[in-house]
């Protein structure tokens, strides 16, 4: 085969930045494609050459294969890269590709079709004596007993399946099925196996040439999912019985001889833990073939950053590439090894905490982790980046590796903390918490583990807390309100949402009406600008957070999650009516009159004084019932937002019983 010279990257966001880097590296000559919605994407910059494909619907764009191969044609590439999701594992655009004339980087279109079918390749595996879970076609075959597992043979990614726990649920989940599979594959073929309640997916990855070598390079565990999508992957697989760790790779190796499998690939297993729901079987008769992914894996960076070849670490893409062109792997089984442990976390738009709905919009503020050799991230997103709603909502991924598990997973709970997304709603913080929870710790996360095992939504409160102490500083860095000229520091007020807070720097507290106050100590802070935060303690407990502080908002970033806060403006408190018992001054101005004193009891909407500010008199009324204590005295000049009075709740009189 021709050596490769200009590489067409036919996909987008990180995967097509991961491909470039390699490709550039060595000396290949680049070519981006986009559609309408990624004319400004990062990919589309990075590469040498970027071609627009047409209108932002994958159909008219990504999945047009005319348009993929006249950007070829167009800027004289000589092969085509597929990356994951999109054409990738679609024989007919591999055919195409080698139809006209250029070389494509990946498995052969045969074996892509042999295969990309779950039917189909249960076949493949049988003849090459690889275990299979029971099977039926129509939910009256060899399968007796449930739960059952109700999937699609043309696809994966979890589409096209359902989970059947009794027969009167079994002919409903079919059907629904077939209809999810028609919509995603063309295809509503569907195959009902054998459900293991208590597995973990633990695959191995392939790398083969056209030269006859099939090699292993060991296995990931990616057991922590979410309906069937996997959530964190690491490898090698953690606690696996040495001699079922090599019969996954050598059943792995046979199925890829079996089919004649060149290039990079993954065959995938279910292993039962103990409690499973199939009784009686052994070390090596507990794991069964799940399917083959004919491409790179979202997955491959944990692999490459464990696995060695002669001491060097291993980079697929390059593998990819250099089988494409036609070499030798010019290594043997004997010298590949494994070194450390490394595990990836995935980031998605969505909301983890609402239903996992994708999410769209514009990444205001993009805040990756840096500084350490020992993590590595794989992003799509940068500041300003528009993240649309028509792709995969995955914008990037953060990889740690350590000498052991543990390392390697407190190395990837920090790398979490010190990553703020802003403007842009994603699952960082979710997958924070599942890295940092004992089960994950443990070892006890299946794929079944987060559908029964829901984590807790997160707490705005420390967030607002450290959103206050930030603004506080930051208004302080520009001088305050200007009027205070000697004396302790003046408490700074904070409106945030429906709440007001009352920040003393003096004290070094933080406090909300009605509830106790907050300590809180700026351990090593980045206050400047619009962003500010650092490391702050509250509480004594001491966490990183990011504050973004605009007009009219607050972003707050911590332990991954993101939370924002609005900012009233001044108009919308112009009659001093306020949340949480505090009347502010809304500009300012003098206090003409006080209508009260301190310590009455007065009621919702009474009177409580007069502002008179700009030739205008605002009547300043009080927020709720209760006691009112009078902070600022009639005649007194006050500040823009200074407290003029406060309520407290009034306390019920002891009974004389």
């Amino acid at each position: 085969m021709p050596a490769i010279n200009t590489l067409l990257i036919a996909n987008r966001g990180e995967i097509a930045l991961r491909i470039i880097r390699t490709a550039r590296r060595l000396g290949l000559r680049t070519v981006a494609v986009y559609s309408d919605a990624d004319a400004a994407a990062p990919h589309t910059r990075a590469a040498d050459v970027a071609v627009r494909l047409g209108p932002t619907p994958a159909a008219e764009s990504y999945l047009s294969v005319p348009a993929v191969l006249a950007a070829a044609k167009e800027t004289g590439a000589d092969a085509v890269h597929p990356g994951y999701g999109f054409l990738s594992e679609q024989a007919d655009f591999a055919r195409a590709v080698i139809g006209a004339g250029l070389t494509w980087v990946g498995p052969p279109p045969d074996a892509m079709d042999a295969m990309g079918r779950k039917d189909t390749s249960r076949k493949i595996a049988e003849a090459a004596g690889v275990p299979m879970l029971a099977l039926s076609t129509d939910g009256a075959g060899s399968i007796s007993g449930f739960p059952l597992l109700v999937k699609a043979a043309a696809g994966g990614g979890g589409k096209g399946m359902r989970i059947v726990r009794g027969q009167d649920e079994l002919a409903s989940s079919i059907a629904a099925a077939r209809r999810e599979a028609a919509a995603a594959f063309g295809d509503d073929t569907v195959l009902l196996e054998r459900y293991v309640e208590r597995g973990r997916h633990v695959e191995v990855q392939i790398l083969a040439d056209e030269h006859g070598n099939v090699l292993h390079l060991h296995e990931r565990d990616c057991s922590a999912q979410r309906r069937h999508q996997k959530v964190l992957e690491e490898a090698p697989a953690p606690d696996l019985d040495p001699a079922l760790r090599d019969a996954l790779h050598g059943w792995a190796v046979r199925l890829a001889r079996e089919v004649g499998y060149t290039g990079v690939g993954t065959a995938e297993f279910l292993v039962e833990v103990p409690g499973g729901s199939i009784a009686g079987s052994d070390s090596i008769g507990s794991a069964w073939f799940l399917e083959m992914n004919t491409r790179l894996q979202v997955e491959h960076p944990v692999t490459e950053e464990v696995v060695t070849v002669r001491s060097e670490r291993i980079d697929l893409v390059e593998q990819q590439l250099r089988v494409a062109a036609g070499e030798e792997l010019g290594f043997a089984q004997d010298d590949v090894a494994v070194t450390g442990h490394a595990i990836e976390a995935r980031v998605y738009a969505e909301d983890a905490f609402g239903g996992f709905l994708p999410q769209a919009g514009t990444a205001t503020r993009v805040r990756w982790p840096e500084g350490s050799t020992d993590v590595r991230v794989e992003a799509g997103i940068e500041d300003g980046t528009v993240v649309p709603a028509a792709y995969d909502p995955m914008v990037g991924k953060i990889i740690a590796r350590g000498a052991d598990r543990e390392t390697a997973r407190r190395g990837l709970v920090a790398a979490l903390d010190a990553t703020a997304i802003g403007g842009l709603v994603t699952n960082t913080g979710f997958v924070r918490a599942l890295a940092d929870s004992d089960a994950f710790r443990d070892g006890e996360v299946h794929t079944a583990w987060l559908d029964s095992h829901p984590l807790p939504a997160p707490d705005p409160a420390s967030a607002m807390v450290a959103a206050a102490w930030t603004v506080a500083a930051a208004a302080a860095a520009d001088g305050g309100d200007g009027w205070r000229l000697g004396g302790p520091p003046a408490d700074t007020w904070v409106e945030l949402d429906d709440a007001v807070l009352r920040v003393s720097t003096a004290r070094g507290e933080v406090r909300r009406a009605g509830e106790p106050p907050t300590s809180c100590r700026t351990v090593g802070s980045a206050v400047g600008g619009a962003v500010g935060g650092g490391l702050l303690a509250l509480d004594g407990v001491t966490a990183w957070f990011t504050v973004d502080i605009r007009p009219r908002s607050v972003e707050v970033s911590t332990r991954g999650h993101t939370f924002r806060f609005v900012r009233p403006t001044a108009s919308s408190i112009a009659t001093a009516e306020l949340s949480d018992g505090v009347v502010l001054a809304a500009m300012p101005g003098t206090l003409a009159r006080v209508e009260v004193r301190d310590g009455d009891l007065v009621v919702a909407g009474q009177p409580l004084g007069v502002l008179e500010a700009m030739k205008m008199e605002v009547a300043l009324l009080a927020p709720a019932d209760g006691v009112v204590r009078v902070r600022a005295a009639a005649g007194d000049q006050v500040a823009a937002r200074q407290v003029l009075f406060e309520m407290e709740p009034e306390l019920e009189k002891e009974s004389d019983d």
